[in-house]
């Protein structure tokens, strides 16, 4: 298998590797995989994207905002007195920056789910054209297997005639010798 990026994705080495590989469908979509590329850069801004959206991301945001409010409201410092400005200007900061990275992130996750749905439907058609092949196979397996059976029984019965024949020879010649021994 070869590999295309960090991650090690297998890719089949060959055309007959490639018919029995579990992801052959989604190949053609691996430049899907990352949302926005696969350099240091991108990688951080996915993940700081998909972190928008953690608990962890909220409770720490809330717990910010309490102190930064707690903060002034109390007097313990008054860079940012009660309208609180900066706080929502910092608010507006993080909105601009991540909203854009979030929709982004949004419309090529869609647009890796349908070529995935595309690929996974691919695969069930694949499978379901080995299942018929697999059940044409074995219909004509079992229209071999009565033929057979339907020969088989009447080389049977040809044999049983045939054994019945020879046992009426076998008795006529045994009379025939038993005849010309007593004429004798």
């Amino acid at each position: 298998m070869k590999t295309h990026s960090k991650k090690s994705r297998p890719t089949p080495a060959s055309t007959g590797e490639q018919e029995k590989h579990y992801f052959r469908f989604h190949l053609p979509h691996l430049h899907l995989a990352s949302v926005y590329g696969d350099d240091w850069f991108a990688l951080k801004a996915e993940a700081f994207a998909r972190f928008f959206g953690t608990p962890v991301f909220l409770v720490a945001q809330t717990i910010i905002v309490a102190i930064w409010i707690g903060a002034n409201v109390i007097g313990f410092t008054k860079f940012d007195v009660y309208p609180f400005i900066l706080l929502n200007l910092a608010f507006s900061l993080q909105a601009a920056y991540a909203a854009p990275l979030i929709l982004l992130a949004q419309t090529r996750q869609a647009e890796r789910d349908k070529v995935h749905t595309e690929a996974d439907a691919q695969h069930r058609e694949a499978l379901a054209l080995a299942n018929d092949q697999r059940l044409e196979l074995a219909a004509q397996h079992s229209e071999q297997m009565l033929t057979l059976l339907r020969q088989n029984t009447e080389l049977t019965e040809l044999t049983q005639q045939l054994s019945q024949h020879i046992e009426g020879l076998t008795r006529d010649i045994h009379n025939k010798i038993l005849q010309e021994s007593t004429r004798l």
